[in-house]
């Protein structure tokens, strides 16, 4: 194993739990040293924001020194809680914990992380230096039709986003308590995806998902999973090892898929509440970059949207807009040194004296 990827491990191996917003977020300082010969990194306060278990090897290694884990992995159950204001809320707290007060910082997302940092930057443009966005474009909200009904009317239900939204009803328990005093018990039980995926496995899942190079949309039908034979083995892409399968695996054990699940859920929740920033813009200087086999790429309209005008109306100071060939949802893992330059190249353009934050 490379010796920077060592260091990392052991970094990661040491977190600092804060209390943000009353939730309890995880928090690794992380050296940030250049690469075997590599040139140095700039000398800028760097975190990095999940929207999923810590990766055992981050891919973004130079831009890596804070590293605060999202909820949804031991935090609160309830869908409700994971709006787009919940999260920015937490990030604006997590980032005055650990940096001075309205310091500006250059923030960078990937696929869910990039929902939540656009939303930042519409929310909290004055938190904002600059933006380098992965795999999800920031869209202006619709104010005709709520995201999961739209979905659901171009995919149908067996849409991956569709399927997620399924959760099982809570029940409520009436409890006598020494003939005095009724206690109320809400039993919160997993919902239907999650049964289907605790059957099938979550090494099995976790293989699937990270070996998904299909352009087009993903269905998840009712009962038959991703569609797949159980007995059939899934070779592993080059940049991913058994033992970091095994790693992830591990940790979604112990969290489980519902935390992450539940940012689908409360996509429609998300739609209401932020009904003020409708026709909002974007105003931060903004990177765009995309592998051309993204499943998000190759939605429909998107790539009409990204380059036919629609993207730049929403984010009027878009610098560029990059698709590279050849890679997949995950290409920030598959060609990490040039996303690394992507991103180094454009926040050099920018003061030193800013922050840099991942999602």
């Amino acid at each position: 194993m490379p010796a920077f990827q060592t260091t990392l491990k052991k970094a990661l191996a040491k977190p600092l739990f804060l209390l943000v917003n009353h939730e309890q977020h995880k928090h690794a300082r992380c050296g940030n040293g250049p690469r075997p010969g590599g040139p140095p990194p700039p000398r800028l306060p760097r975190a990095l924001v999940h929207v999923a278990p810590p990766d055992p090897r981050p891919s973004l290694p130079r831009l890596l020194r804070r590293r605060p884990d999202l909820r949804g992995f031991g935090a609160p159950p309830n869908a409700a809680a994971y709006t787009s204001l919940h999260v920015v809320g937490d990030l604006v707290a997590l980032l005055d914990a650990v940096s001075r007060r309205n310091k500006k910082v250059m923030l960078v997302g990937h696929d869910w992380g990039a929902m939540i940092a656009g939303a930042f930057c519409l929310y909290r443009p004055d938190r904002i230096k600059a933006l380098v966005n992965m795999s999800a474009a920031f869209i202006s909200r619709n104010p005709g039709r709520k995201p999961v009904e739209a979905l659901r009317a171009a995919y149908r239900d067996d849409y991956y986003v569709c399927r997620n939204q399924i959760v099982y009803c809570n029940h409520l328990i009436s409890i006598n308590f020494m003939n005095r005093t009724k206690c109320l018990i809400f039993l919160h039980e997993p919902g239907e995806i999650e049964a289907e995926f605790a059957e099938i496995g979550t090494k099995r899942v976790l293989r699937n998902v990270f070996t998904f190079r299909n352009p087009g949309p993903l269905f998840l039908p009712k009962g038959k999973g991703f569609g797949d034979s159980p007995d059939v083995p899934i070779p592993l892409p080059a940049w991913l090892s058994e033992e970091d399968l095994d790693y992830y695996t591990s940790k979604y054990e112990q969290s489980g898929f519902t935390g992450g699940l539940n940012y689908y859920r409360a996509l429609d929740r998300n739609w209401e509440l932020t009904a003020p920033w409708t026709g909002a813009q974007v105003k931060v200087p903004v990177k765009f970059l995309v592998g051309d086999l993204d499943l998000t790429y190759n939605s429909s309209g998107t790539k009409d949207y990204i380059h036919k005008g629609g993207f730049k109306k929403d984010v009027p100071f878009l610098q560029g807009v990059v698709v590279m060939k050849g890679v997949a949802h995950f290409f920030h893992e598959e060609k990490p040194d040039e996303i690394n330059k992507h991103i180094l190249d454009f926040f050099h353009k920018f003061s030193a004296s800013s922050s840099c934050c991942v999602a």
